[in-house]
């Protein structure tokens, strides 16, 4: 990318952070620090917390208890659009069906970096065809948002966030209905960018190949919070995922890479 340097990557920490909803305790006094520049995986279980907690660093939803600091100052006593500026979310699924074009909603990117009203410049226009081409979906530009498939819309909205230009960026299943070489074109572009991330991941080899850390959460609890190496073993992932797998450095880049055994599971069931 040639224009617009990305801003300095923040340090992002939650402290002490539960969230409980309707009685029921969703996240239980999850604290996590993020340096700046770092990548972090989030993974777990369905339900185990993941979305919820990065709901609370995004500000869609408020901690019952503990605080979400971005260089050190509380996100939720910050302005909203100061935030915007320094903060960027790609989210699990789409919050609608935009009746827009592609280039319109990257250029939704822009607006926490401009007054009211106003236009893109050409420094606008220059960042936004950025983001557009490194995300691959330039072609679709003019294209409506709402018909476009599932991965080509979410490679729109992570060219949305990278449009944004914020130091740090949460990231909620961003490979999500992508094919495998936008799966891997994506984290290798947050990695690239250098900012300071959060990513929550299903996939546990791609958070193994790009997070330089990774905390396994679990019945809104933290399990483990380490490097790839120390994170994922073979006894951790039959507690908390309930199978049997094997764990073996990868021959070229020494890097964890989980192989499940189909059929069998740690509790006996098959």
């Amino acid at each position: 990318m040639t224009h617009r340097p990305t801003p300095e990557p923040g340090a992002l920490d939650a402290e002490d952070v539960s969230v409980v909803v309707n009685g029921r305790t969703l996240v239980d006094r999850v604290s996590l620090h993020v340096a700046p520049g770092e990548v972090l995986g989030l993974v777990g279980p369905n339900g185990a917390g993941k979305s919820t907690l990065l709901r609370t660093v995004y500000r869609a939803l408020r901690p019952t208890s503990g605080r979400v600091l971005l260089d050190g100052e509380d996100v939720w006593r910050m302005p909203g659009k100061r935030l915007a500026q320094r903060l960027a979310a790609v989210l699990q699924e789409s919050t609608g069906d935009f009746e827009l074009t592609v280039h319109d909603v990257v250029a939704m990117g822009r607006t926490p970096h401009k007054r009211a009203f106003a236009g893109d410049d050409a420094e606008d226009r220059a960042i936004i065809m950025d983001s557009l081409e490194e995300l691959d979906v330039a072609a679709l530009a003019h294209a409506p948002f709402d018909r476009l498939s599932g991965g080509e819309k979410q490679r729109v909205l992570i060219a949305r966030a990278l449009a944004q230009r914020t130091g740090t960026m949460v990231l909620d299943e961003p490979t999500n209905h992508l094919d495998l070489r936008h799966q891997l074109d994506a984290l290798r572009l947050v990695r690239r960018v250098g900012v300071t991330a959060v990513i929550a991941l299903h996939d546990l080899n791609l958070a193994a190949s790009f997070c330089d850390r990774i905390c396994v959460l679990d019945g809104g609890r933290t399990v483990a919070t380490g490097t790839p190496q120390e994170v994922l073993t073979r006894d951790l992932l039959a507690e908390i995922y309930r199978v049997e797998a094997e764990v073996s450095p990868h021959p070229g880049t020494g890097i964890p890479q989980v192989t499940v055994l189909p059929g069998a599971r740690r509790d006996g069931i098959r």
